[in-house]
């Protein structure tokens, strides 16, 4: 486990406080950890979360086509 000390502002202290609260925690440091979480899950860009690899894989197994050039795919959109 890394322990770090933070400075807080008073505002960014309640809104711990509330988290803490609202979550039932133990202590700041769990508060913390479950904002972390979060943010992980909502906001990291997708090819930082693990899951990404996964659907990474699952799009790899999908049916493509080829094209030998870029002309020969032009054609193919002005065609469809």
């Amino acid at each position: 486990m890394v322990q770090s000390l933070v400075d807080l502002k008073e505002r960014q202290n309640r809104v711990l406080t509330i988290v803490k609260g609202k979550y039932g925690l133990k202590n700041k440091s769990e508060a913390i950890n479950l904002i972390v979480d979060q943010y992980e899950k909502s906001i990291l860009e997708p090819e930082l979360r693990p899951e990404y690899r996964e659907e990474l894989l699952k799009i790899d197994k999908g049916k493509f086509k080829k094209f030998s050039s870029v002309e020969r795919l032009r054609r193919e959109l002005l065609d469809a």
